[in-house]
């Protein structure tokens, strides 16, 4: 069972080969929907000139070597393929999806060791709305490559390590362990950071003391260590309170902050400079991966260690790539991180090739993320300018969306557990459903809107379905059809569905999320129409039609399930 556009493509490209030498088996056969019919192939164009024929010409020997497919195949305009499915086959293969626990939705062969670089707040500082967006993203291109049967390896990259946190354990010794926990797991780290910085700037005896807390910290002094992770320990216990409102699959198992590669730093630069892939340059360590120049037009430097003896981002991040390389045994690697890092990460890949640590066989990618925005198109802030505290942003989500449904007949429990999923899943497709390099407005009057292309009314037609089935007293398990086609709208619906397994594998590839979001909208709206114009359970409807009809509900439904829970977006059975 394959999606219709990748059957056309194979079809006619056996078509070229057959009709023009096998050398042309392999072109592109420009395969598109269409409104004159179900798809245009516009190969013809693109290959006349190169057969010294002309478009139609081509088109019509196209044509003829395609009399045997399952539609009509008609030659339109300069040298159009048109080309119409046959109902049954549509059908056909619309039964044997349903009948596929997978839904169509193949598996990679050979498996890939996909790691996933995603989320990474700052343990210094609050989990704000800055993170919202890399941690969404991410857990969504983890979800689909697992669904895959590719190996995901999940990286939260954790800033918990540097000289900040001298000042923070010795503002955790001030105020008491124990006061300082319930701040922390309260998720004020914005304000204990916030006191730590205004002793540090204004009291030379807290420098003092901070500064030398830096060396017991980086020399491994155990009772330093121990307040280290008192601290991280209740940071991580507020991360997870908002990864578990959030319904990311994070756990703590995949926490590999900056501390985990401190040791590997110094022979992380030791390696580089032996190698000659790094040389000082006034006074630190770096790398000048070929391409990269300034506004000087001088060549651009990777710092792997500052002229002081300490270590940055470049530093960590290079280990990092030969962690996951050699010990991870990477085939591909996902950074989910912002934008403004484009250039960083082109260096970092472009020094670790140089290095041979980023071999050729090995994929190193940069998701970038878009800026979210306010209303006002500036970055997203509070009125005083401060970053919105992201589980302050989320119980707003979870608190508008019970007003959405204030006129539902829910008992408290239930209009909870619905608001929390629909509050939930406005936020996360709301910026999966744009394209992650883009920037975008939050606006929690459009993500929470029951029509357009909002998670609430992809929500809402799954739950609509499942009350069809609730009424008609049958188990979607049970709708096994067949499924036959007599209406525009039920053709169109299934059409539709066959897609399915292609735009996954295509998001997999592309890291593109919004193209599932797309896909999934465009179902929904595909149902709406057929739930309005093809009656299901209504009396005069006859027993076979009434099947088949239940088992095009049955597979819509689990299209948008899955699609859904691929995007990490909840799916309340009732709304």
């Amino acid at each position: 069972m394959t999606d219709p556009q990748m059957v056309l493509t194979d079809r006619v490209q056996q078509a070229l080969a057959a009709a023009f030498g096998a050398e042309h088996a392999d072109a592109d056969p420009l395969i598109r929907p269409s409104q004159f019919a179900d798809f245009q192939a516009n190969v013809a164009m693109s290959l006349a000139k190169r057969l010294r024929r002309s478009p139609r010409e081509v088109a019509e020997a196209l044509a003829a070597e395609l009399a045997d497919f399952p539609g009509t195949v008609e030659v339109s305009g300069p040298g159009f393929l048109n080309i119409k499915l046959d109902d049954t086959w549509i059908s056909g293969e619309a039964g044997r999806m349903l009948e596929d626990a997978r839904l169509g939705v193949g598996t990679v062969t050979p498996a890939q060791t996909v790691v996933i670089d995603y989320s990474a707040p700052n343990a210094a500082k609050e989990m704000h709305v800055g993170h919202l967006r890399t941690t969404i993203v991410g857990d969504s291109l983890a979800r689909i490559h697992e669904h895959l049967g590719n190996t995901v390896v999940r990286q939260n990259h954790l800033g918990d390590w540097g000289t900040p946190f001298g000042m923070l354990i010795e503002h955790l010794l001030d105020i008491g362990e124990e006061a300082a926990v319930a701040q922390l797991e309260a998720g004020m780290g914005t304000e204990y950071y916030q006191a730590a910085r205004q002793k540090f700037d204004g009291d030379e005896a807290f420098k003092t003391r901070s500064r030398a807390r830096v060396t017991t910290l980086q020399s491994g002094d155990p009772e330093t260590l121990r307040l280290w992770h008192v601290f991280m320990d209740a940071t991580v216990r507020y991360f997870n309170k908002v990864y578990g409102m959030l319904g990311v699959t994070l756990t703590d198992a995949d926490i590999a902050g900056e501390s985990m590669y401190n040791p590997m730093l110094q022979k992380t630069c030791d390696d580089l400079e032996a190698a000659g892939v790094a040389v000082l340059s006034e006074g630190a360590l770096c790398v000048f991966p070929p391409g990269f120049t300034g506004s000087d037009d001088k060549p651009l430097p990777l710092i792997v260690r500052k002229s002081d003896g300490g270590y940055g981002y470049a530093s960590t991040d290079m280990a990092a790539i030969r962690y996951r390389v050699h010990d991870l045994k990477a085939d591909r690697i996902l950074y989910v991180v912002g934008a403004d890092q484009a250039l960083h990460f082109r260096m970092v890949f472009a020094a670790a090739r140089q290095a041979g640590w980023l071999p050729d066989t090995v994929s190193a990618e940069h998701v970038q993320i878009g800026m979210m925005l306010g209303k006002d198109g500036r970055r997203f802030k509070t009125r005083s300018g401060e970053s919105i505290k992201l589980m302050d942003l989320l119980q707003e989500a979870i608190d508008r969306a019970s007003v959405v449904l204030a006129d539902r007949d829910y008992d408290d429990e239930t209009r909870a557990e619905i608001a929390h999923a629909v509050g939930m899943g406005a936020v996360k497709y709301a910026d999966l459903s744009i394209s992650h390099d883009s920037e975008y407005v939050f606006d929690f009057d459009r993500m929470l809107g029951l029509t357009g292309n909002t998670a609430p009314y992809l929500q809402y037609a799954q739950a609509r379905i499942r009350s069809i089935f609730r009424r008609g007293g049958v188990d979607p398990v049970d709708a096994t059809g067949p499924i036959v086609l007599g209406h525009p709208a039920e053709r169109a619906l299934a059409l539709q569905l066959l897609g399915f397994g292609a735009v996954v594998e295509k998001v997999a590839e592309t890291t593109e999320p919004h193209r599932l979001c797309a896909f999934i909208y465009a179902t929904a709206t595909a149902f709406t129409t057929f739930f309005e114009e093809c009656p299901v359970l209504k009396e005069g409807v006859d027993a076979d039609t009434r099947a088949s009809r239940l088992a095009l509900c049955a597979l819509t439904l689990g299209v948008l399930e899955t699609g859904l829970g691929l995007l990490g977006v909840p799916v309340p059975e009732r709304m």
